[in-house]
């Protein structure tokens, strides 16, 4: 009889031991019994009969994870704090039986500019780099090229994209070229085409894979390239355990297995943009003339109509940004723009209306709502903003030609209703388009000569270190919506118009004036970790933070920025409590944290994105 440690896939389940009547391979999959249900698990290791009685594995599987594949798990485990089950479930395992076919037929590739030609042979040169080019400046054209450098030399490749919704469009453009070998994977794929694909993978039709974060844990053999595209995009963090973030973890991989990763954006993470050899492309492909307008305000007013009138009544289209719904409310000076700060963290402090008072997410300073304006000492400040539904309906009232097409998480819920809705906009079905931050996702709308960016004062306002950068960030991406084929206008709507104006030509001068500030204080000059704490009952919560935050005391490389109850108090009945802890040194973050978890019940979000 052999004993075998195993790990339950996807349970937080401890390290098991079972018997079996034959010897088993380190990675192999099994089935298993445990609490009156059957179970996969992966084989770890042989060990010695122990000194309890055990179950017998029940039958070995015809798959099993490679050493790669349990290796990568174990630093997904110890670096984001999960199970090992929970570490190598995010993987698909390979099959025994594994064949190579090649069924790549490519085509004619797209032709380069200058532009593109450079930044391709810089590309090919650096194993790990950014792809810092300007919308519209053909980044997906130099994917292709480099997809068919790793066809050639007999290799796959995998391309990342932050939203499933994307995933179609793309993956039409490259099934153009390189035909069958190609697939796409998501969520939202059905039980038989996710185990047709699979199928396809096993056998070796397909090559390429396009797909959201979990396409990185597909069984594509010899891959060579992964593509990160819109890099910058928060989609790629994982919200649940194990909360890894897709775009590290390929870099992880790309040092480990000698992959070629290439991330791309029009508007980089600052940390991205400071740590990789950076490619610029800093003009577009089709190149058109932007007018930028400032306007002051926070709703859309008779001069934002007038211009939409104006669109319209010329059969062309214009695009208007509405910022999401956030949980928190941020008081916003209608006069300067600027909203109230953390004397402590220089960072939005939120309203919390029903305790009347204003609270920072980083510190958790709280004070009494304000009713005059730290910087100008207005009273004309405001919490409200208006939704997407609210624009729609104004703009219909006092536009009867516009034909307006919704753009939110209420209105396109399947990507099936995505599609319908691109396909109006680019038939002129649709006039106007009204969006939330799902506008900014990659789309093209060739004959946009209008964009109105509103509410940015609100994102600028939010209590978290990124702000600025994700409001800047979006200007530029939303801007990049339009002017793709003929002359636009981009009206943006702020009281704050001296904050905005210096970066809308070129979105690299932020990066460097932002690594700055972040100086001694965020990444990509420290490590931040987010500790979670929650119970049922508010006094057990509460304790336990209080004794987790002496421990930590007692570590010098660890500096605690704040603690308190989280910003959403509440879910499912639990109180919620935050730990945010800041390090220069990584290794030192990590074993603290290690030390501190122990067996407690807690949730630790390494590289935390958010702070909710």
């Amino acid at each position: 009889m052999f004993y075998y440690q195993v790990s339950i896939l996807n349970s937080n389940a401890p390290i098991l031991t079972y018997s079996y009547n034959s010897s088993l391979n380190r990675g192999d999959v099994v089935k298993v019994s445990l609490k009156n249900s059957i179970k996969k698990a992966v084989i770890l290791e042989e060990v010695d009969k122990p000194d309890f009685d055990t179950l017998d594995i029940l039958e070995k599987d015809d798959f099993y994870f490679s050493k790669e594949q349990l290796e990568i798990a174990n630093f997904i485990k110890d670096y984001y704090f999960s199970s090992y089950g929970e570490a190598i479930g995010l993987f698909h395992p390979l099959k025994n039986k594994y064949t190579s076919i090649n069924n790549s037929k490519i085509k004619e590739l797209p032709t380069l500019s200058t532009l593109q030609e450079n930044a391709l042979k810089q590309i090919e040169k650096e194993q790990i780099s950014l792809l810092f080019g300007v919308t519209g400046s053909g980044k997906t054209e130099i994917y292709i090229h480099l997809i068919n450098n790793v066809l050639n030399e007999g290799k796959s490749a995998i391309i990342l994209m932050p939203e499933i919704a994307l995933t179609p469009q793309i993956t039409k453009r490259i099934e153009k070229y390189f035909g069958e070998c190609v697939a796409s994977w998501h969520s939202k794929l059905s039980k038989k085409r996710r185990e047709e694909t699979l199928e396809k993978i096993y056998s070796g039709e397909i090559k390429i894979i396009i797909g959201a974060r979990s396409a990185l844990f597909l069984p594509i053999q010899n891959i060579g390239l992964i593509v990160v595209d819109e890099e910058h995009d928060d989609s790629y963090k994982s919200m649940s355990r194990p909360r890894y973030n897709a775009k590290d973890l390929s870099i992880y991989m790309a040092k480990k297995l000698d992959i070629k990763v290439v991330l791309g954006s029009a508007t980089p993470l600052i940390t991205s943009y400071y740590k990789f050899p950076t490619i610029k492309i800093k003009k577009p492909y089709k190149e058109s003339k932007k007018e930028f307008k400032f306007i002051p305000g926070q709703e859309i007013n008779y001069e934002i109509l007038r211009e939409i009138d104006n669109v319209v009544s010329k059969n062309e289209q214009a695009l208007i940004f509405v910022p999401t719904r956030a949980n928190f409310k941020y008081l916003i000076c209608q006069d300067c723009g600027k909203t109230h700060t953390c004397p402590y963290c220089s960072i939005g402090m939120s309203i919390h209306s029903k305790k009347r008072v204003m609270q920072c997410h980083y510190c958790n300073f709280t004070q009494k709502i304000s009713t005059n304006c730290t910087f100008c000492g207005s009273q004309n400040l405001i919490t409200q903003r208006v939704g997407t539904a609210e624009v729609a309906e104004l703009i219909k009232q006092n536009i009867k030609s516009a034909k307006i097409e919704q753009f939110d998480r209420d209105t396109i819920t399947t990507a099936n209703k995505l599609y319908k809705a691109l396909q109006r906009v680019q038939n002129k079905e649709s006039n106007v388009i009204v969006g939330t931050q799902m506008l900014s996702k990659g789309h093209d709308y060739p004959e946009i000569t209008l964009i109105v960016i509103t509410g940015l004062d609100f994102i600028m306002a939010n209590s978290d270190y990124r702000a600025k950068e994700r409001a800047i960030a979006l200007l530029h991406q939303i801007a990049g919506r339009g002017g793709r084929t003929k002359d636009a206008k981009v009206i943006i709507q702020t009281s704050q118009k001296e904050l905005y104006k210096p970066y809308i030509k070129d979105y690299e001068i932020f990066i460097d004036e932002e690594l700055q500030f972040r100086k001694e204080l965020y990444p990509p000059f420290r490590y931040l970790a987010r500790i979670l704490i929650s119970n049922k009952d508010y006094n057990i919560a509460n304790s336990l933070t209080t004794q987790i935050v002496q421990e930590l005391d007692r570590f010098s490389n660890i500096q605690i920025v704040g603690y308190g109850v989280a910003p959403i108090e509440k879910i499912a009945n639990r109180w919620r409590f935050n730990i945010l802890l800041r390090s220069s040194k990584r290794v030192e973050l990590l074993k603290a944290l290690h030390i501190i978890k122990k067996d407690r019940n807690i949730e630790i979000d390494m590289d935390p994105v958010d702070f909710t």
